[in-house]
């Protein structure tokens, strides 16, 4: 494959990999609110695998990971990984319409940062 081509793959990657990063934080925080009070260490890694969200967050997790490593092998590392703040945007716009969280000027400067950044770390020359 030419570079082009796994450089767009890696990026493709690393994109999803924001997404399903997202979905984890969104499915853990709903598992979290269905676990006892006070579960403790022992109750809250029991909870992880017990809790249907808790665990298919956590799977994806897992799932992000292997999109990651996958998109790293070949592709560099200083381009590809300011990317992952993507995820921030993706936790705050879920956060939104998921659980109604307050979308404040803050929030929408901070997405605006984060996103502002990544396009100017995208930018520079890899070579």
């Amino acid at each position: 494959m030419p570079a082009s081509t796994h450089s767009r793959r890696d990026v493709l990657l690393v994109l999803c990999c924001t997404f399903t990063n997202a979905a984890a934080q969104v499915l853990i925080k709903i598992g979290a609110g269905r676990m006892a009070p006070d579960p403790g260490f022992v109750g809250t890694a029991i909870a992880m695998l017990t809790t249907p969200a808790l665990f298919a967050g956590y799977s994806l997790y897992g799932l992000s990971t292997l999109l990651l490593v996958l998109a790293l092998r070949k592709g560099q590392l200083s381009l590809l990984y300011p990317v992952m703040a993507l995820s921030y945007v993706w936790v705050a716009i879920l956060s939104a319409v998921v659980f109604h969280e307050a979308f404040n000027s803050f929030k929408v400067a901070g997405v605006a940062i984060i996103v502002g950044g990544v396009a100017v770390l995208g930018r520079s020359d890899p070579s």
